[in-house]
């Protein structure tokens, strides 16, 4: 498969998958059914980013603003559901969470009711017409311009991620969040292009998603806290937050703590320069 080919079957892949679910959405309307759309956006998001940074066409970030805001509006719903996902795991060992849990579905009624109307507001055939300009884009590039291109955007995508975990503070989880967000573009970008790399270990995009998805862990913690801290503000004068803090406290702590044990394993996602190999030394 030629670079040129990948770039045409990986865009039509993602935007189908855009359609698909959105349609699904629209439909159903589920917790699953609106993670799946955010899903299928954010890789259609990713490649974008990869298509801005390979083709440097202002028309690409037109595009990329519209499917950024369409996350951005689900974003608070989906927190949500996140934490009344978990703790509808625990409530039956921890009944002190039972007024935090109303509190999280009374506001996730609110947000489901804005979410069904942004669902049925975005308009399909104007993004469908800015994804044929890419289409045409693709395939008016020079073959013998996009491979070293390709490549030479992931390692800037990759040296975003090391240079924001260089920055990492233990005791601020706002840097360890700026990392995820870099690392899940990255990802999505690798996933991309992994048709064509040839050396690739077979587990490497599960080795990317667990790491991912140990950050995701500690951001899930925080925004526990905050919207306990929320919830604190508007309840009762005789509900004791203590036992529900010091249980997010404690979460929130085992999440760092497993993060920090393999978070050296950054080093051997993708190459540190563009003549190098992947490398299985593990930073400290």
């Amino acid at each position: 498969m030629n670079v040129q080919t990948l770039l045409l079957d990986s865009l039509n892949t993602r935007w189908g998958k855009y359609k698909a679910e959105l349609k699904t959405c629209r439909r159903e309307f589920s917790e699953e059914a609106v993670h799946d759309f955010r899903v299928a956006a954010r890789r259609l998001l990713a490649f974008l980013d990869l298509l801005r940074m390979l083709f440097q066409d202002r028309g690409i970030k037109k595009t990329r603003r519209v499917l950024k805001d369409q996350l951005d509006a689900l974003d608070e719903l989906r927190n949500t559901q996140v934490l009344l996902a978990d703790m509808s795991e625990v409530i039956h060992e921890m009944p002190a969470l039972q007024p935090f849990q109303e509190y999280l579905q009374h506001k996730e009624k609110k947000l489901l009711r804005a979410a069904r109307k942004e669902i049925r507001s975005l308009k399909v055939a104007s993004l469908a017409k800015r994804i044929r300009k890419l289409d045409q884009m693709i395939e008016a590039a020079k073959q013998t311009d996009l491979g070293t291109s390709l490549f030479s955007v992931v390692d800037e995508a990759y040296a975003v991620v090391n240079q924001r975990y260089a920055l990492i503070d233990l005791g601020q989880p706002a840097t360890i969040h700026r990392v995820r967000l870099a690392f899940k573009k990255f990802r999505y970008m690798l996933e991309a292009v992994s048709p064509i790399l040839q050396d690739l270990p077979a587990d490497h995009l599960k080795k990317l998603h667990d790491y991912q998805s140990a950050m995701g862990d500690i951001q899930d913690m925080e925004v526990a806290l905050q919207e306990l801290a929320d919830f604190n503000q508007h309840a009762p004068a005789s509900y004791d937050p203590e036992p529900v803090h010091s249980y997010y406290k404690e979460r929130h702590a085992i999440a760092l703590a497993a993060y920090i044990e393999d978070k050296g394993e950054i080093i051997t996602f993708w190459r540190t320069a563009p003549d190098q190999q992947f490398s299985q030394e593990k930073r400290t």
